[in-house]
């Protein structure tokens, strides 16, 4: 079994309301989670506004907080069947609560400070992001190398092979969406988020970044953790923090890092863990022999138990 942990977007309010009122494991979660950051976490994800549970600053620790519920609860059924896990961008600090690597609370407190940092550095260095969809006659590569000539702009996530995110400058954004219509591209389309992630604009975040790693307490993972940014397993702590600095300026490699799994693991089961079901879908795209499940609702935790 691999674990998979989605990232910002994949919040929703009523998120994990359900898996509180069925399971007091849960509910333990998100008492810890509102004691750990000293604001009602709870309350924006099972009632939001979703304006509110949208910011950065929540969005993560809410997208957390909801996947190590759900572990919370299943844990002891499939924890001796796990082989490795992988999380998208937020969703890797999850990936490394799950294996034991950082407590709840030292979880929480990290991607709530990464997310202010990525938001304040969003303020000062305006940026956008843009998803480019389908098949073209040109790399995105080329395409950002060309529209660099507006400002910087870079590949951001490798989400799918006909499903790209581009991070940078509002213009050089802009410049390349064209470039990529014009290649074949079926949809150019801006991202409603506060900054460009994964681009080197977040580079003011890097060193408040690289405080709030050293602040937590570290203990290596009990099974590898698939890095955004190598497409490698990582199974010790040393590294995982180093990643996961860089993860903040680097492109989200996930289609290496889910053929990479579906190599290393044929015939595994990938459990997406969290709300919503992005993740299964572009492992369906990439690795169409491998089996998925969602995990976020009750219903699904029992199915999971089930099996």
């Amino acid at each position: 079994m691999i674990l998979l942990f989605p990232g910002q977007g994949s919040q929703k309010p009523g998120m994990a309301k359900d898996l509180a009122e069925a399971f007091p494991a849960a509910r333990d979660v998100f008492a810890r989670a509102d004691a750990a950051l000293g604001a009602p976490l709870s309350t924006l994800c099972f009632e939001g506004p979703a304006e509110e549970l949208t910011l950065t600053h929540n969005a993560q620790p809410a997208l957390l907080a909801h996947g190590a519920a759900v572990w919370a609860v299943v844990k002891d059924h499939v924890a001796a069947k796990v082989q490795g896990a992988a999380g998208h961008s937020l969703g890797e600090f999850s990936a490394y609560h799950t294996a034991g690597a950082l407590s709840l609370e030292d979880a929480l407190k990290l991607v709530r400070r990464r997310g202010e940092l990525m938001y304040e550095t969003g303020v000062q260095v305006p940026g956008a992001m843009a998803a480019i969809l389908g098949e073209m006659s040109r790399t995105i590569e080329e395409i950002c190398s060309e529209a660099s000539a507006r400002g910087v702009v870079v590949p951001a996530n490798y989400n799918a092979t006909e499903q790209i995110v581009i991070s940078g400058e509002v213009a050089a954004v802009e410049q390349a969406m064209e470039l990529a219509k014009a290649a074949g591209a079926k949809r150019a389309l801006r991202l409603p988020v506060s900054g460009a992630f994964h681009s080197p604009l977040m580079q003011p975040a890097a060193a408040g970044l690289q405080q709030a790693l050293d602040a937590a307490r570290w203990r290596d993972p009990s099974w590898p953790i698939w890095s955004n940014v190598t497409a490698e397993a990582v199974g010790d702590a040393a590294t995982a923090k180093s990643l996961l600095h860089q993860q903040l300026t680097s492109p989200v490699r996930w289609v290496e890092v889910v053929r990479n799994l579906a190599a290393r693991f044929p015939g595994t089961a990938f459990v997406e863990m969290g709300p919503g079901a992005v993740l299964s879908g572009l492992v369906k795209r990439l690795a169409p022999g491998c089996t998925t499940m969602t995990c976020g609702t009750v219903a699904e935790v029992e199915a999971l138990l089930k099996l």
